[in-house]
């Protein structure tokens, strides 16, 4: 007994192996493949074949989506998720361009210059931006920027009202009404960023945040507000 189990120990482990048959009829030849994404599903998110205008389009509907947000502020992520700055770039270049208070060799304009209001708002934008980083926030520097670029919209508004009172009436009535104008807009741009911002931040260093948001919007209102054409 002892010399068979030593017999068995000493063969090959897979010794039985040769012994087994395998059938003709059964297929052993085939194709090993890698399991990929389907293609419907790639093309759903690839962009690099689609048509100019349609690329436009999208991102003009993206855009306006947003300042949808803007003029019905609320709790939402939508405008933190899918963060651009096209709109931010237009709003400020429109702004800009309104505050323009005559030609560039005048010395006697009543507004600022276009360079001036491009970067009182850029720069305005991202020292809120980076004094929210600093206090804890979680939102991302692009998404503020975003976020405090969109809210700009009101005031780019009452901008347009303020130009179009001017050219009717420059007196105290036409003072009045855009004292009104602005100051609506100033707080419709206060509340719907504060509306987005506000729950990127700790609940005890909200008012840290809002503080420079208050004094961003309001330093533009002020721009517009003592706005005269030259």
């Amino acid at each position: 007994a002892k010399m068979a189990e030593v017999n068995e120990s000493n063969k090959p482990l897979f010794a039985g192996l040769s012994d087994v048959s395998i059938s003709e009829d059964i297929p052993v030849e085939g194709e090993i493949t890698v399991p990929v994404g389907s293609p419907i599903q790639d093309d759903e998110y690839s962009t690099l074949d689609e048509p100019v205008k349609e690329t436009i389009m999208r991102d003009l509907k993206a855009v306006g989506k947003k300042f949808v947000h803007v003029l019905y502020p609320k709790k939402s992520s939508a405008l933190l998720r899918d963060w651009d700055l096209w709109g931010p770039l237009l709003l400020c270049v429109t702004l800009a361009l309104m505050l323009q208070g005559g030609s560039a060799d005048s010395k006697d304009d009543g507004g600022p210059q276009f360079a001036e209001v491009f970067v009182i708002i850029w720069f305005g934008s991202v020292i809120i931006t980076l004094n929210s980083k600093l206090l804890g926030g979680t939102i991302s520097f692009f998404q503020s920027l975003c976020v405090l670029g969109y809210c700009i919209m009101p005031l780019t508004v009452a901008m347009i009202v303020c130009r179009l009172v001017l050219l009717g009436n420059s007196g105290n009535i036409g003072f009045i009404v855009r004292f009104i104008v602005v100051f609506a807009s100033f707080g419709w741009s206060t509340f719907a960023s504060t509306a987005f911002l506000a729950d990127s931040q700790p609940p005890n260093r909200k008012a840290l945040v809002v503080y420079p948001v208050f004094l961003f919007y309001f330093v533009i209102s002020w721009m517009i507000l003592t706005f005269s054409p030259s």
